[in-house]
């Protein structure tokens, strides 16, 4: 890592004030990070010029708890904890936590240092004994694994094998490339290396000898989907290929087209807020019953992504689970955990006096925080999460993002971020208030909600 004198800090940070340029232009002036030039910043703002020299220090477990603490109390972030107190290094509040939720406050008191005392060494087990150059096999059986192993590298050698693209070799493809070897090495040696049986060898073989029937039925597809430039998955193929007038079952459709390697090039990389195991998970409670009674039982959430002109506007919404109801939602330009824990207490505020909801989430990192829990925990609220990369779990919550997108987003240009906050709201209170579903008898979710005797 790049050292920075304190002078050259202090340039950075006096350009930043004056309003000469932002973080991401001084961060590509200087050739930096701009988060870093963020946090030189408020450590400046927070401590002045101290904030921005070296500091090597040592810290008691008394100070360490102190400090945790008032992060939970006022429900701080690591960095605007670190900055607060001057710890260079978010990653130290993160382990402090760990080691105070792992072992109490006996675990935050500093370690030993040196290097830890010697393990005693264990002997070196003996190795096997040396071979004296004699194999005691007969002739035959040595000239046997001789060929077996020369079948076995021939094999290995083929392309269709060695692509690390592809997926494993099937029992057809296996059978091809014994057909293809069978001059060169004996049958059974290349049966032994490709894991074939004699009798599956002998099937395939057959089969490969007829004419493909689907022959007909591939082009079909080939032409539709060529036509109509990949964007065709294999529903719409299948409806293509029945309205020229061929009787086909969409199953058969999509399995040729995974033989084929054709797949709808719609679909773009979506965000994913799922960064591996960085706290607490949670049970999932809800286990994909997606029906609730009465009003504030069950509630889902997540996080989706928009782009507009290579801007990027991030959307956190909770849906009642009774009508489909958005109950809250917050908008950011960054996925922070401020767009969650706002959106959280837009949320408690619907809630009644003695209203306990289940609140279901994927296993995103903002869901694992602990202030995240801590948020839940004061209100009474049951956390529930998916299973990891499980997106069935959260379909209800999916559903409503497929729709958003298609009714609205897809279906409108926008000319900035603004634009499409602007059109949100009005889409997420038409979607409450006007737009009927078929679930709630051709009523709108507020509507069934408010009406009398809902439920």
């Amino acid at each position: 890592m790049s050292k920075h004198s304190e002078q050259f800090k202090l340039e950075v940070v006096k350009q930043y004030l004056s309003g000469e340029a932002g973080f991401k232009e001084l961060g590509r002036r200087h050739e930096l990070g701009y988060s870093m030039i963020r946090r030189w910043v408020e450590r400046y703002r927070e401590h002045g010029g101290s904030g921005l020299r070296k500091k090597f220090s040592h810290y008691s477990a008394e100070f360490k708890l102190s400090v945790l603490q008032r992060m939970w109390s006022e429900q701080l972030s690591y960095t605007q904890t670190a900055t607060l107190y001057d710890i260079r290094g978010d990653r130290s509040i993160v382990n402090w936590e760990r080691q105070y939720h792992g072992g109490g406050i006996d675990a935050l008191k500093p370690r030993r240092r040196g290097r830890p005392r010697k393990m005693p060494t264990r002997p070196t087990p003996a190795g096997p004994p040396v071979p004296d150059g004699t194999d005691p096999r007969p002739r035959e059986e040595l000239l046997k694994e001789i060929e077996d192993l020369r079948a076995e590298v021939a094999y290995l050698k083929k392309p269709r094998c060695l692509d690390s693209g592809r997926q494993a070799p099937d029992a057809a493809q296996k059978a091809q490339i014994v057909l293809e070897l069978r001059p060169q090495h004996p049958l059974s040696s290349l049966l032994l290396a490709a894991g074939l049986a004699r009798s599956t060898f002998y099937y395939q073989k057959k089969a490969l000898s007829v004419t493909d029937r689907r022959a007909g039925l591939r082009d079909q597809i080939r032409m539709v989907y060529d036509n109509h430039g990949g964007l065709y998955g294999y529903r719409r193929v299948t409806w293509a290929i029945r309205r020229a007038g061929c009787t086909v079952n969409h199953k058969t459709v999509q399995r040729l087209m995974q033989q084929m390697e054709l797949k709808s090039l719609v679909r773009k990389k979506r965000y994913r807020a799922y960064a591996g195991d960085l706290g607490r998970v949670a049970p999932n409670l809800l286990s994909r019953q997606f029906e609730a009674p009465q009003p504030n039982q069950k509630w889902v959430t997540d996080v989706t992504e928009f782009n507009v002109r290579g801007e990027k506007l991030y959307l956190s919404p909770v849906m009642d689970l009774y009508n489909g109801e958005i109950v809250a939602y917050q908008t950011s330009r960054r996925p922070t955990f401020d767009l969650v824990s706002d959106m959280l207490r837009q949320a408690f505020k619907k809630l009644g006096h003695h209203d306990r909801p289940i609140l279901h989430s994927d296993q995103g990192w903002q869901y694992q925080m602990a202030a995240y829990r801590r948020m839940l925990e004061q209100r009474a609220v049951v956390q529930s999460m998916s299973r990891k990369g499980n997106c069935y779990d959260n379909a209800a919550m999916e559903s409503f993002f497929g729709t958003l997108k298609a009714e609205f987003f897809r279906l409108n240009e926008f000319a900035s971020i603004d634009h499409l906050q602007a059109g949100i709201e009005r889409y997420i209170h038409y979607y409450n208030h006007n737009r009927i579903r078929l679930k709630l008898k051709g009523l709108s979710p507020v509507k069934y909600r408010t009406q009398p005797f809902a439920g």
